[in-house]
């Protein structure tokens, strides 16, 4: 058990550097868009409102895409930094690319996201989602390579 103390240790800093990272990144991604998505998840909770209902899983579909794509590229910052320092900078980078990558996504498709998804089209949430983890994925490659 003696052993391992470096072990514990080692896992509570990287997490203690992940976990408000990962809150951060949450937080950003919420600044960044027009709309609220907790409210939107709160409103379509306890209603019978068809829109807010479908807004509330849009939004959902979509944060938790940039939550998970995130995670991905966090995770493998985790496992290929060689410090502290260097998962701070791959995490940031993850964090500024999601959401380049959102605007981008806004720019070249002939609808608009961010009015889209509070007017309760669940299939660009969901797109959008599926966009975030790809990119995620991506740039969880990309730190490896």
């Amino acid at each position: 058990m003696l052993g391992q103390w470096d072990n514990i240790m080692n896992f509570l800093m990287y997490a203690g550097v992940t976990l408000p990272m990962l809150a951060l990144g949450i937080v950003i991604f919420m600044v960044t868009t027009p709309y609220n998505e907790y409210r939107l998840i709160r409103e379509g909770a306890n209603t019978d409102d068809p829109v807010k209902f479908a807004a509330a899983k849009a939004a959902s579909h979509d944060l938790g895409g940039k939550i998970l794509g995130l995670s991905l590229v966090l995770a493998s910052a985790i496992y290929h930094s060689v410090s502290l320092w260097d998962l701070v900078v791959w995490g940031i980078l993850g964090i500024v690319f999601q959401i380049i990558v959102f605007y981008l996504f806004e720019l070249i498709t002939p609808f608009r996201v961010v009015s889209e998804i509070p007017k309760g089209n669940v299939a660009v949430g969901i797109f959008a989602s599926r966009l975030s983890v790809a990119t995620g994925l991506l740039m969880a490659a990309l730190i490896s390579y």
